[in-house]
């Protein structure tokens, strides 16, 4: 039964102080043969036809979703164990090379995060995390191998400890001892505070710096929310920050006493917005990069636009956007345009892709710097940082093939990077091409979507595709109507209610 050999599988984990060593001289067959047996578990009842009598043993199953986590925990222990060796070894072969101290392991976390398939952001942390368990936490690491903590509340262990000596992060280790079960039952937050307390009482004059320190990190972020929505956030001290909140709050009671009818929350929201841009609206100008078809814009089509910066957006909300903004004025294709508004002006860029394809018409040049034109070509097309995983804002528009190797200026050979991966691709034994991209058939292998193609130290490749653009038919068949797949969802009178006011 599934059951039974789920069982079995979650057995053979790794005991406690032995699991990382034991899972890394795995070979990779038996590392295979372990995956499949994961994925095989199946509850019998998941079999039983619809309407059966056959039904699963539900303490059976809860014993099973326990033994997985567990086996989970100690998965993230091995792996733990397994990027500090491939760090160690990366270091010894850069000293064997010569490579200075100082230039020793960069890299190394961005292949750790191509491995586990996480942004290079991501990756960094994955390691430091693994090196304070392995080398000034062995009890936490202990406490993961056994399922008593999982990886997210290790991370939190480090996270409070890092502003300690190696010393006293050991000394707390032992103090808190989770492989013990002191944790058993304990949220995030009493995790958080248990280390806190347990940091001060052996360095509170480092965890006080720390503190002062912080303030020095505040930013402002943006992140795209559902809805076309957008979480604006701001890191900020303490002080500050309930002095904004409060300023707000204030605001909001007043108008809402005076008889506003917005709610409390969208006050708050409007008063920020019109306190920092200092207008009315919020908006004085914005250049909108919206890229939608021709049959979504003017046939009402379904097929979802996409807004740079943000991502995919409805059909329906860009053409609100496009046609409550005013009267577009004509222009030549390719050339700017100019919506004028009685709120504030919208320009809109008219861009051009291959049928079928998806891929942005070329651009070339002989310049050594990417002219504006072919980078605003490069954000469209690449919209992120083309690594694998990442999805950090584009900062560099990079050669794949370097310039100074004969790398040409051109649109096949250019991709928008964040400035943490540019730099990474330039390190020593880092290499990256383009490549022809695999299409389901001959009619769309011309002017296939741009493929980049990474190749890390240690030999292992990673593509990239771009992005698929708004309109772009995956599978080589002919455009077709929303209408066709939505049988009378777009009618005829719809599109042309639609088509109207675009």
């Amino acid at each position: 039964m599934a059951g039974t050999r789920g069982k079995q599988l979650i057995g053979t984990g790794a005991p406690s102080g032995s699991g990382g060593p034991h899972v890394a001289a795995v070979p990779g067959v038996r590392m295979r043969e372990l995956i499949d047996a994961v994925r095989s578990l199946r509850p019998a009842a998941a079999f039983a036809p619809v309407g059966g009598t056959e039904l699963a043993d539900t303490a059976e199953l809860i014993d099973l979703l326990r033994g997985l986590e567990d086996l989970k925990s100690a998965a993230s222990a091995a792996q733990a164990r397994i990027a500090v060796t491939f760090d160690a070894a990366q270091r010894s072969a850069e000293a064997a090379a010569g490579v200075p101290t100082d230039e020793r392991g960069r890299g190394v976390a961005a292949q750790v995060a191509l491995a586990r398939r996480e942004s290079p952001a991501r990756g960094s942390r994955l390691s430091g995390l693994a090196k304070a368990l392995v080398t000034e936490m062995p009890r936490t690491l202990a406490a993961l191998e056994s399922g008593q903590l999982n990886e997210w509340r290790a991370t939190l262990l480090v996270k409070e400890t890092a502003c300690l000596s190696a010393e006293d992060r050991y000394a707390v280790d032992e103090e808190l001892a989770a492989d013990t079960g002191v944790f058993d039952g304990a949220g995030d937050k009493a995790i958080i505070s248990a280390a806190r307390a347990a940091a001060y009482r052996r360095d509170p004059r480092t965890v006080t710096q720390r503190a002062s320190h912080a303030a020095t990190e505040r930013h402002v972020s943006l992140r795209p929310a559902p809805d076309t929505m957008t979480y604006l956030t701001a890191l900020l001290p303490v002080a500050q920050g309930v002095a904004v909140h409060a300023a707000l709050s204030r605001h909001a009671d007043t108008l809402r006493s005076g008889g506003d009818t917005r709610s409390r929350g969208q006050i708050m929201a409007d008063a920020l917005v019109e306190c920092t841009t200092g207008t009315p609206g919020g908006i004085s100008g914005v250049e909108v990069q919206l890229v939608m078809t021709d049959r979504t814009l003017f046939q009402g089509d379904a097929e979802p636009a996409r807004l740079t910066g943000y991502g995919i957006v409805p059909a329906g909300w860009a053409r609100t956007l496009l046609s409550t903004t005013g009267n577009t004025k004509d222009g030549r294709s390719g050339q700017d345009q100019a919506e004028e508004t009685h709120d504030f002006t919208v320009w809109l860029r008219r861009l051009f892709t291959a049928p079928g394809t998806g891929e942005l018409v070329a651009a070339d040049s002989r310049a050594r710097l990417f002219p504006a034109g072919l980078r605003r070509f490069i954000q469209a097309r690449d919209d992120t940082c083309r690594t694998p995983y990442c999805d950090a804002p584009i900062r560099h528009f990079d050669h794949i093939i370097p310039w100074h190797h004969g790398g040409p200026t051109t649109l096949a050979n250019g991709a928008g990077l964040c400035e943490a991966c540019n730099h990474t691709k330039e390190l020593p034994g880092w290499t990256a091409q383009t490549r022809p991209a695999k299409t389901r058939t001959a009619r769309t292998s011309p002017g296939g979507r741009h493929v980049l193609e990474i190749r890390t130290p240690t030999g292992h490749t990673y593509r990239s595709t771009a992005p698929p653009l708004p309109g772009t038919r995956l599978n080589g068949d002919p455009p077709v109507m929303a209408a066709h797949y939505f049988g009378d969802l777009f009618n005829r009178r719809h599109q042309r209610e639609l088509r109207q006011p675009a």
